[in-house]
């Protein structure tokens, strides 16, 4: 077996920016927003980072958990800035804000396959520490685990590679959510579905 310090040495030695270990980088940060339209507004027409991939979901997970969109800015290097913005919570006026703002704020980091997943898994659990969950999203799969600062850890690998299609979907999502936002309903997402499938039934030649 390969001691520490040998470990360590190897290690030094080794080209600057490669690495014996699975992670990859950074998969995305998230935050959670209060206000999608000027967040998407500063990040993708004031600093032109495009809107590569949303999610929508229906709450799921702990009691406190709402229906929410979840979208990613590409950064470059395959990173991410992402955002949670969660249907008809009120900032400083709602009891589920702090536990959603807790679970909204995290950082994933990206390992390419299941066995790596399944690795690091192991490790935490070997370590005498519980997962949060485990959860297959709709392109990744992730476990989450709490350091000892309380930060929220999410390890993310890829189902798939991301195509123009989802860049294309998430375009439209993100229009969908600014009109939904914009009128005088409820926010919600049935209604940014209903708003969405309007969006793409307009795109379809007659």
């Amino acid at each position: 077996m390969t001691s520490p310090t040998a470990q360590l040495r190897e290690q030094e030695a080794a080209p600057r920016g490669t690495s014996s270990h699975p992670v990859r980088g950074i998969n995305h940060m998230a935050f959670p927003t209060f206000d999608p339209a000027g967040t998407i507004h500063f990040y993708r027409d004031v600093l032109g980072l495009p809107v590569v991939q949303t999610m929508q979901v229906k709450a799921w997970g702990p009691e406190y958990q709402r229906d929410f969109v979840h979208f990613f800015f590409d950064i470059g290097n395959a990173d991410c800035l992402a955002f949670f913005y969660y249907f008809g919570q009120e900032p400083y006026h709602d009891e589920n804000v702090p536990p959603l703002l807790d679970l909204g704020r995290h950082v994933a980091l990206h390992v390419d396959t299941v066995e790596d997943l399944d690795g690091f898994q192991k490790r935490i659990e070997d370590a005498g520490l519980k997962l949060d969950m485990r959860v297959m999203h709709e392109t990744v799969e992730s476990i989450y685990v709490r350091d000892p600062n309380g930060i929220l850890i999410e390890i993310a690998r890829p189902l798939r590679e991301l195509a123009a299609a989802d860049a294309v979907d998430a375009e439209v999502t993100a229009q969908a959510l600014l009109d939904v936002v914009a009128s005088d309903g409820e926010p919600t997402l049935d209604a940014l579905w209903a708003r969405k499938a309007e969006l793409i039934a307009s795109r379809v030649p007659a």
